[in-house]
């Protein structure tokens, strides 16, 4: 492994061309979850930044922020809340709408999953346009909770989303970027 844990997890990436559609770079993190080592290194990653914060819950982004989300509050010792695709919750929730390139969509909490005041980390794979993260955080908020940071795996900065979250005044961390051009 590289000296760098960053770079390794950013090498581990598989970039899948023209998926979902033609054009786009499609960043697959799933070589980095198969790997038990290339897994360990990114929650490890995680874990260093955060283990010394006072922080009450991990809240993951439907789907993939499940996967980072869920083993990070584990080894913080945190509680751990989802942030759904609407719909998909079985209890009373409260939902947040944001834009897409080519509509909306929404997401939904439960309205017991955080209490006020409670320090919440929110975590997703990625941070493209950054609607998704920002549309979560407004949720939280609405709940009473104080999300201390948003935290992703990539970061695409030529989308202007991590910029977005930053200017909506929340803190972000990124393990790596992937610019966009030809082999980013």
């Amino acid at each position: 492994m590289q000296t760098d844990p960053a770079q390794y997890i950013r090498d581990t990436i598989r970039t899948v061309p023209d998926w979902p559609k033609p054009g786009v770079q499609f960043r697959d993190i799933t070589p980095v979850l198969q790997d038990p080592r290339s897994f360990r290194v990114l929650i490890d990653l995680f874990v260093y930044r955060y283990m010394r914060q006072r922080l009450d819950l991990v809240a993951g982004i439907d789907a993939r922020g499940f996967i980072v989300g869920s083993v990070l509050a584990y080894e913080l010792n945190l509680g751990f809340v989802p942030v759904r695709k609407q719909g998909k919750l079985p209890f009373r929730t409260v939902a947040e709408e944001y834009a897409l390139e080519y509509g909306n969509a929404t997401v939904e909490m439960h309205t017991d999953s955080v209490r006020p005041g409670q320090r919440v980390l929110l975590i997703d794979d990625l941070i493209a346009t950054g609607g998704t993260m920002m549309a979560a955080s407004r949720l939280l908020q609405r709940l009473g909770a104080n999300v201390a940071e948003a935290a992703a795996i990539i970061d695409l900065p030529d989308l202007g989303g991590s910029k977005a979250v930053r200017e909506s005044g929340l803190p972000v961390y990124t393990v790596c970027a992937f610019e966009t051009g030809p082999e980013a």
